[in-house]
């Protein structure tokens, strides 16, 4: 065990000497295998990043909730032509499915928003989402109120002039002043502010923090619906531990029976679920991860051949030397140790640089992004010293073997 060990010490002390006595090559063959990791390890982190923040955002929404409506959330086998002459989700559909529907914990009605001006006195706030829904969504949503409250269910079915205002557009249009109760006029009209949500932060997704909630039957005083109208959806949260395969069907069939669909027609409506969403996003960061490692492996693989290239070169060059260290006695494994590890100690001081490198601009990414949180796990570190050594055993290997198996005699009369 001691000859093992002393034989790995001498063999690591000679690689080490071979890579200061060349400084300019180690420093090019370095190079290579750090932009190979950094390119790798940057993708992967910032593909966890993503996916960490996107999970974040939907963390508060129940994976169970559907939306009801004429619009697909994801790809589907119903054309288009077909698709456009659904009809829309009206708040009639709302109010049968919320009396006929069971186990359903909350359930709102909600009219596709647009971009509206928030105005208070000589103040004004352009490009709000003012969104016009039933108080339901106050138990589906991921939000919750800072100042004030939501509007009741009583103003929600009269239509009550009422507003609640996200903490951004509550800031920037108030600024210190406190909102509730002031006048503010969106759609040409005076609404009373009841309401503003606390700060939920921006994020992947549209953020509460830019938006506006208004009573959905507010808006249809004077915003229809119907196939040239504004499109809503019924969004419904089941009750939990549900049978949500049972609750989709049955909520199915009574949909169907309400819109008069016969047996053998195809529905006129989608069932969208957040679990799907999900899943369909997992989809995506799996793509991108993969879409990340083909780019990467093209500058691993050019790192791997630049060291072999080295190695080689590093071999030819110490021809001499091999010989006059085999007829000096050293085994052929000690002269494959020796360049195995020269070239391993190039890849992983290379796959050192590139971690810190990438943790380098995690922290910076960071700091300049108030909201994202640029995330390099222990996983991605380990993978990249991981990759780092394989990618330097790959590619000394062969240089190493065919150092070790120079004739003594042949590798010093080369060497003359």
């Amino acid at each position: 065990m001691l000859v093992y060990l002393r034989l790995f010490k001498e063999s690591f002390s000679f690689a080490i000497n071979a890579l200061r006595n060349n400084r300019l090559r180690t420093f090019l063959s370095l190079l290579g295998i750090t932009i190979g990791i950094f390119s790798i390890i940057a993708v992967l982190a910032a593909v966890d990043s993503l996916d960490r923040n996107i999970k974040d955002n939907l963390s508060g929404l129940d994976k169970n909730t559907m939306y009801l409506t004429k619009f697909s959330f994801g790809p589907t086998d119903v054309p288009k032509w077909q698709r456009d002459n659904f009809p829309q989700t009206e708040h009639d559909d709302f109010e049968f499915i919320e009396r006929n529907v069971p186990n359903i914990d909350a359930i709102a009605y909600v009219m596709f928003g647009a971009s509206e001006s928030v105005k208070y006195q000589g103040e004004s706030v352009t490009g709000v989402e003012v969104t016009p829904v039933s108080n339901g969504i106050y138990e589906i949503e991921d939000f919750k109120v800072g100042k004030g409250r939501f509007y009741t269910e009583s103003e929600s079915n009269s239509g009550a002039p009422v507003i609640v205002l996200g903490y951004s557009v509550a800031e920037n249009l108030f600024g210190n002043l406190n909102p509730i109760g002031k006048q503010v006029r969106v759609y040409g009209r005076k609404l009373s502010v009841i309401g503003v949500l606390k700060k939920f932060g921006s994020g992947m997704f549209d953020s509460p923090d830019d938006k506006a909630y208004v009573p959905a039957n507010f808006v249809r005083r004077f915003k229809s619906g119907g196939a040239n109208g504004v499109p809503g959806a019924i969004i419904i949260k089941p009750e939990k531990d549900v049978d949500m395969g049972a609750f989709e069907e049955i909520l199915k069939q009574k949909y169907r029976v309400y819109r008069g669909l016969k047996a053998g027609e195809p529905d006129n409506f989608f069932i969208n679920k957040m679990s799907g969403f999900t899943d369909a996003i997992d989809g995506i960061i799996g793509t991108l991860n993969l879409i990340g490692w083909i780019i990467s492996g093209f500058s691993l693989l050019v790192g791997g051949f630049g060291i072999a290239n080295i190695m080689f070169v590093s071999v030819k060059e110490r021809t001499n030397l091999i010989g006059i260290q085999k007829s000096l006695g050293a085994k052929n494994r000690f002269i494959l140790f020796q360049f195995l590890f020269e070239a391993i100690i190039l890849s992983v001081l290379g796959g050192i640089i590139g971690i810190v490198l990438v943790w380098i601009l995690s922290l910076i990414a960071s700091g300049m992004a108030e909201d994202f949180e640029f995330i390099l796990s222990l996983y991605n570190v380990f993978l990249g010293f991981a990759l780092s050594t394989f990618i330097g055993l790959i590619s000394g290997v062969i240089p190493a073997i065919s150092a070790s198996k120079l004739d003594p005699v042949e590798a010093i009369r080369t060497g003359m």
